[in-house]
């Protein structure tokens, strides 16, 4: 079984990613943190606070990324919820032994050089879930 650790993020995906920050920092007064081109999953994505709680602003840099399929199909709103665990491939290795399903099958790379996999919603209820190992420790949470 994984070792979660807790929540890392809850990600939403929009449609573009300047209005969408100015809605939710300036109208829904989450703060503001960095803003990262994660390529091998295909999208850019700001990252906000609530509080402790990090939320990302995720958005497809190509028609042809798995996120701009997520769009069309379903428009905006909430993409996944990635837990914390200590380690990805051995949480990987943990869901396919109980007869489950994953979307990698090996870590990939995340935002912030983490290393991800994502659990196939059909193995979550119905809920698209990574996995998220950090392996560098994280920034500090901005001040602004």
């Amino acid at each position: 079984m994984p070792k979660v650790q807790g929540l890392d993020h809850v990600a939403i995906v929009v449609e573009d990613l300047d209005v969408a920050t100015k809605l939710w920092v300036e109208v829904l007064g989450l703060r503001s943190g960095e803003r990262e081109i994660v390529e091998s999953q295909g999208v850019e994505v700001q990252i906000l606070f609530a509080g402790e709680t990090r939320i990302e602003l995720v958005c497809p840099l190509s028609a042809s990324s798995p996120v701009a399929g997520f769009l069309k199909k379903r428009g905006p709103g909430i993409h996944h919820l990635a837990l914390k665990v200590d380690n990805a491939a051995d949480a990987i290795k943990d869901v396919l032994a109980c007869g489950e399903e994953m979307i990698h099958t090996n870590p990939q790379v995340g935002a912030h050089q983490t290393s991800i996999a994502f659990v196939h919603p059909k193995s979550a209820g119905g809920v698209l879930l990574e996995w998220v190992q950090n392996v560098q420790p994280p920034d500090p949470e901005p001040t602004q």
